[in-house]
């Protein structure tokens, strides 16, 4: 007679494979960016909690030339310790390249330093090496303001953060300077790749 078979009990955890995580408040236009940029076309509406499960799109620049982008549910104070959706997708982010910080900086109510500051507070909270991700922002309704105080937004966002990253001053209803920033990933993509490939730093 044969030995009693062993048993073992495994837990997986599913991570999606993309280049690029959006992270924000609930209702940033996270959602609403991901639709100008690619084919894909997750539900958009204007209350919180739209997004109810992670969806990626393909961002295609030129015809060899594209990345992935993953959306998850918007986070909001205490995400960390389990408030809100957030917090059931965080671990999706933790294997992409870049993260790419949505902000409503056309609103009345939310004030966008704030909202930056709360999400890096709950990135920190949840993983170190994920609040340590490269992070880009990406300053979004501008189309609420009159265009001649664009500029002087998100000069004034981040002026006040002392951000020194990559900020872009976006519409992701209109489109206005999200191709721009879709290039400019593509290209830091790229260049980070092949910094890898040479064993040097791809931020240097």
């Amino acid at each position: 007679m044969g030995d009693s078979g062993e048993k073992r009990r495994l837990g997986l955890e599913l991570k999606l494979l993309a280049d690029v995580g959006l992270v924000g408040l609930p209702n940033a236009g996270k959602s609403t960016l991901v639709r100008a940029l690619s084919a894909a076309r997750p539900k958009v509406a204007d209350y919180p909690f739209t997004t109810l499960h992670p969806s990626l799109g393909v961002v295609s620049i030129e015809a060899d030339r594209s990345f992935v982008v993953a959306d998850i549910p918007g986070l909001i104070e205490g995400a960390a310790e389990g408030a809100g959706l957030g917090i059931r997708f965080l671990r999706h982010l933790q294997r992409t390249r870049l993260l790419v910080h949505v902000v409503d900086v056309g609103g009345e109510t939310e004030n966008p330093v704030e909202a930056i500051r709360s999400i890096e507070s709950e990135l920190a909270r949840y993983s170190d090496s994920l609040s340590k991700q490269t992070r880009w922002l990406a300053l979004n309704k501008l189309d609420l303001l009159p265009r001649a105080e664009w500029k002087s937004k998100v000069d004034s966002v981040v002026q006040a953060l002392g951000w020194s990253g990559p900020a872009y001053g976006i519409s992701a209803v209109t489109g206005e300077g999200a191709d721009e920033m879709a290039r400019e990933i593509m290209s830091y993509l790229e260049a980070q790749a092949e910094a890898i490939k040479k064993g040097t730093s791809p931020d240097s």
